[in-house]
């Protein structure tokens, strides 16, 4: 009987314990090495390594951190890091994306792709590769109320979607107005498809990261963003309460090199896009067409 009890509580443990960004410090964790202090009203996220619900929020909180947990500079590396004692579910799909409107509309600046967390296709829950350092791009405009995102996909298991959201500032020296990349997606969520285990096949839901729509996006949040099949993540995330990508197909803990990084001519022109749907997400807009989402002021 000790036995049983003992072999359920660990099975409980590593269900529970599932992989969590801890660089830069998503909101209210509190397993970072330094964070801000919390805002009033706010406590501490314990629950920071649980999934997301499938038909809730797709970030833990809305409510940004009093002060920003990191300064990235545009053109510049920058390093993304996760805590050591999570539950890596075989790897997967993970997204790395820049926001500028609380996450409503995020814009895909790296992505490492199949196995995340993992140097190879590997059927286990724990993780070889715990930071990834890859080159901001350089058209990534300035702002002192941006935000970092992280989204995780996992390969084995049951199916679900992992996110972390970290309050960032931003500085560009060279005046760069708008970035335009692959719209952030959001899998096995209410509204988006549901990526099916891999069961070895790690190719598995990579079309759906292919066909995601190009979003452009600017610090004072003016965003455009071809309609497609899938939600808008406006409609998905409440309001605050108070193309350049580079993809990693394999896991690395160091920068991409240029074997391994795809990367974009960066757009200086105003947002476009690339039909890859036909049809609208409400049925008043033929195909390709813009749609704005937010407009707001920092």
């Amino acid at each position: 009987m000790l036995f049983k009890i003992a072999s359920v509580a660990a099975l409980v443990s590593s269900v529970a314990a599932h992989m969590a960004m801890n660089e830069p410090c998503p909101r209210f964790s509190p397993n970072c090495a330094t964070q801000p202090q919390l805002p009033a009203g706010q406590s501490y996220n314990h629950n920071i390594k649980d999934p997301i619900a499938y038909d809730g929020p797709v970030f833990m909180s809305d409510v940004p951190w009093p002060q920003p947990v990191a300064s990235w500079t545009a053109g510049q590396p920058v390093t993304v890091g996760f805590q050591a004692d999570g539950a890596a579910h075989g790897g997967g799909h993970c997204q790395f994306a820049i926001s500028y409107d609380n996450g409503k509309t995020a814009a895909i600046v790296h992505k490492v792709m199949e196995h995340c967390f993992f140097n190879d296709p590997l059927d286990s829950n724990t993780a070889e590769v715990l930071e990834y350092t890859f080159m901001l791009p350089a058209n990534v405009p300035a702002s002192s109320n941006a935000q970092f995102i992280w989204i995780w996909t996992n390969a084995v298991g049951y199916r679900e979607l992992y996110t972390g959201i970290a309050d960032i500032t931003i500085t560009n020296s060279g005046g760069s107005n708008s970035y335009t990349g692959k719209s952030a997606i959001y899998p096995n969520h209410a509204g988006y498809d549901t990526i099916p285990a891999f069961n070895g096949d790690y190719t598995t839901g990579l079309s759906l990261y292919d066909n995601a729509p190009n979003v452009t996006i600017t610090s004072s949040g003016y965003i455009a963003e071809q309609l497609s099949n899938q939600k808008p993540i406006s409609s998905r995330i409440s309001e605050p309460s108070s193309s350049n990508s580079s993809e990693t197909s394999s896991a690395s803990p160091k920068a991409p090199s240029s074997t391994s990084t795809d990367s974009e001519t960066p757009s200086s022109t105003a947002p476009s896009v690339n039909p890859t749907s036909d049809q609208s997400t409400d049925g008043e807009c033929e195909p390709g067409t813009l749609k704005l989402l937010y407009d707001h002021e920092n």
